[in-house]
């Protein structure tokens, strides 16, 4: 079978290589000059399922409603007159039950540890380099109170398998000496040791090569602008610079997708989360983390990769807009240079903004759509990097018509949208 994949980030590229797999003709078409050029560019690396707390959580109203007039708020509102962000955060805020955020913590932690061990995967097949480190993550507590919590809610995660362990700061300089000078300003941590990193953008490069040598077709720099649909299929997607015909097509434009859709009385509960992040050469440093991890007081995430940190903070709601200025990284740089001092070369800051696609949930939307031939393969949030290997083993399932490996509860289209 033909199939087109829109969209050659980590969604695109993951599920390409799948249907290279299974022996389908595969063409990918993006925007970009290459792989990853947009939200899996400089993400923050963190593989993760022992993170995988819903967003939509009873403390995620007071977040965004302090945002208004504090700029320290790890969720950020930024009112706008889009009717898209509106509809989206009553949506979002109605995931903000105690209820609903265990049940979307469970379903996003099984998805989770079933993508990672998809990565695995593909890694043995391949071989694809990408700066990959294990070890775990460590969660960093500095306040006793946000550390007791997070030790309380650590049962949701270790009920569906994920290994944690609540350290005292002089256990969490053992797992990672770079900490050591600065443990006293710890109040505690909690461990994940399956949990690991790597740069997803080097990986997606280096698997959308490989997929290219086997056949894969990589149509760069061009923009899909409308499905044409005759009846209940997809006959052809429309570019700017003509457009391509296949017998199925896959959506996997992040953000852009509830754009591209709109015309087909498809309703896409996704709408971007702005993140930034910070990559520093370490070369000739001292005292680079051994393992990636999260400042969880600051919510500023780090990662070493290869002779570079990564350092990544925020979620700004504030519609398509992806500039930056270097004041939108003061916070997150002081955070992180008060745990790690001598990690990296701070003087030499290479800034980064990218839209995350979220749904309300947290939890990315597969499988089926109306259309008897459009698949989905979108809103992963901030956690694609995660979930991508194991999202493209679910929907590539969908496509053969095999019953995923995992319960894909939560994860697709409602039924009523699938008429």
């Amino acid at each position: 079978m033909r199939i087109a994949v829109l969209g050659a980030g980590l969604a695109g590229v993951t599920l390409a290589y799948r249907l290279l797999k299974d022996g389908h003709e595969v063409v990918v078409v993006d925007r970009g000059e290459a792989a990853a050029n947009f939200t899996s560019y400089a993400n923050a690396g963190l593989v993760a399922p022992g993170h995988a707390y819903a967003w939509s959580s009873p403390s995620a109203p007071g977040m965004l409603l302090r945002s208004l007039w504090r700029d320290d708020q790890a969720l950020r509102f930024r009112p706008s007159l889009d009717p898209a962000l509106w509809r989206w955060t009553l949506k979002f805020l109605a995931q903000c039950t105690a209820e609903r955020a265990r049940i979307n913590t469970t379903t996003k932690v099984r998805l989770c540890r079933y993508a990672q061990d998809c990565l695995h995967q593909v890694v043995a097949e391949t071989g694809v380099d990408y700066d990959g480190r294990g070890g775990g993550l460590l969660y960093l507590y500095r306040k006793p109170a946000t550390f007791e919590a997070a030790v309380a809610k650590m049962a949701i995660l270790t009920a569906e398998g994920v290994e944690l362990q609540a350290l005292d700061p002089e256990a969490a300089a053992g797992v990672d000496p770079a900490l050591a000078p600065v443990k006293e300003r710890l109040a505690g941590a909690v461990y994940a040791p399956g949990d690991e990193s790597g740069d997803a953008r080097r990986f997606t490069l280096a698997l959308a090569e490989l997929c290219a040598e086997r056949g894969v077709v990589f149509r760069w720099g061009e923009t899909v602008t409308r499905l044409e649909v005759e009846g209940d299929r997809v006959r052809r997607a429309a570019t700017d610079r003509g457009g391509l015909e296949a017998d199925a097509f896959v959506l996997a434009l992040g953000a852009l997708s509830p754009r591209l859709v709109r015309g087909l009385s498809l309703d896409l509960p996704i709408y971007p989360v702005k993140g930034y992040s910070v990559t520093l050469p370490t070369a000739g440093r001292n005292n680079v983390p051994a393992v990636g991890g999260v400042d969880e007081d600051n919510l500023v995430a780090y990662c070493p990769m290869g002779e570079r940190l990564r350092i990544t903070a925020t979620a700004e709601f504030a519609g398509y807009d992806s500039s930056h200025r270097p004041a939108d990284f003061r916070s997150m740089l002081q955070s992180a240079r008060e745990l790690f001092p001598d990690a990296g070369d701070w003087e030499r800051p290479d800034y980064w903004a990218c839209l995350r696609p979220m749904t309300p949930t947290g939890i990315p939307i597969l499988g089926r759509s109306r259309h008897r031939n459009l698949f989905l393969n979108t809103g992963h949030g901030h956690m694609g990097w995660t979930m991508a290997c194991g999202t493209a083993e679910i929907v590539g399932d969908v496509i053969a018509g095999r019953r995923p490996a995992i319960d894909t509860a939560g994860m697709t289209l409602p039924s009523t949208a699938l008429h």
